[in-house]
């Protein structure tokens, strides 16, 4: 394995999990006595200590694999060379990180970075903003409400921090995936300064606000492309409604504002009819990518009123007339392109945004 390149490990957590949150008892009886990890773990360090080519690193919630150590036992010119890096382990017991801001001081030919975002602290943006490294083209980071309750966010970048390492990293954009993170930490996370590309909301208890959407259209709208609205909150009294005592609906605005939205998919939040013809009209061919599945889609009493047109058939025609081609809701939440398990959307998505240099 001296020759090995590119060493890409995901573990699929969610046998694991019950409600979003890993469950330890199925790990204590597979493991009791931690002697199988402590194994692996050496195993891990063995194969980054021996690699002489490695340029890709990129290892996804591999429980305890990865320890704070792990990184030390890679040579100085294989971290000077390396030029892409994903540690996430949402795992990892208190507030222990698997790379710190020194330790990421080696890494100075990094091209993409992904870290969870607590992880990733005004410090790291500071190394990563020195002139002795290179730009930074893709930073991937994944918010986790278990995360923000274990470690906090008092360590994260600033805005000034965001446009120190922007000035240095011209061509950086930045994909978050949010999961299950209440409003006003999102508001708090999201600096003006953060070139944002895409942005994925994904829940079991926490939904997002109308005013989260709206800050993302106003700051965002120069970068964002892709959109992402999932909510699997059971929730027997219906969807949450974005646009609720609003004028505007934050979609449709967030559509009129982001002029490069080229991907909108939505799952669990009310989108109103003659909102998703507004979207359609506005966006045009220019949206590759609008996947709604129809239980979040309703329709206000006008519409439902007039005997002569058929709510459902006008507005598969009025958006697909928008769009530039044949369009319709998706009918089964399983058929969404972004249905999987978040961690493993994460990292699918991570990587060929990362690779997409």
């Amino acid at each position: 394995h001296r020759n090995l390149q590119k060493l890409s490990l995901f573990g699929d957590i969610s046998i694991l999990q019950q409600h979003g949150s890993i469950s330890n008892t199925y790990l204590g009886k597979v493991d009791p006595d931690g002697k199988k990890i402590k194994q692996i773990q050496q195993l891990f360090e063995e194969i980054l200590g021996n690699s002489r080519q490695l340029k890709w690193l990129s290892c996804g919630f591999m429980l305890q694999i990865v320890t704070p150590t792990s990184l030390s036992s890679l040579s100085n010119p294989i971290a000077n060379t390396m030029e892409h890096l994903s540690l996430l382990d949402n795992h990892i017991p208190g507030n222990t990180t698997l790379i710190t801001a020194v330790e990421l001081e080696r890494f100075v030919n990094l091209r993409s970075l992904a870290l969870d975002f607590c992880d990733f602290t005004a410090e790291m943006a500071r190394v990563l903003a020195d002139s002795n490294h290179v730009p930074l083209h893709r930073l991937s980071l994944l918010v986790h409400s278990v995360s923000i309750m274990h470690k906090s966010l008092d360590s994260m970048p600033e805005d000034e921090n965001w446009k120190a390492l922007t000035r240095n990293s011209t061509n950086l954009r930045v994909y978050i995936m949010a999961f299950d993170v209440k409003s006003d930490d999102m508001l708090r996370i999201l600096k003006p300064s953060i070139p944002l590309e895409r942005i994925h909301f994904d829940s079991y208890i926490t939904c997002v606000s109308g005013a989260v959407v709206d800050l993302i259209s106003r700051q965002y709208d120069k970068f964002l492309t892709h959109f992402i609205l999932m909510n699997d909150v059971i929730d027997m009294s219906g969807f949450p409604d974005l646009s609720d005592n609003r004028n505007e609906d934050p979609l449709v605005l967030l559509a009129w504002r982001c002029t490069r939205l080229s991907l909108l998919a939505v799952h669990g939040y009310t989108v109103w009819a003659h909102n998703l013809i507004a979207i359609a009209r506005l966006r045009g061919s220019d949206l590759k990518v609008l996947e709604v599945t129809e239980e979040s889609i309703d329709f206000d009493q006008g519409e439902l009123a007039d005997q002569d047109v058929d709510p459902v058939h006008n507005l598969i025609e009025q958006v697909s007339l928008g769009l530039g081609r044949p369009w319709h809701a998706v009918m089964d939440i399983e058929l969404l392109s972004v249905f999987t398990e978040p961690t493993r959307h994460f990292y699918r998505e991570m990587q060929s945004f990362s690779e997409g240099i």
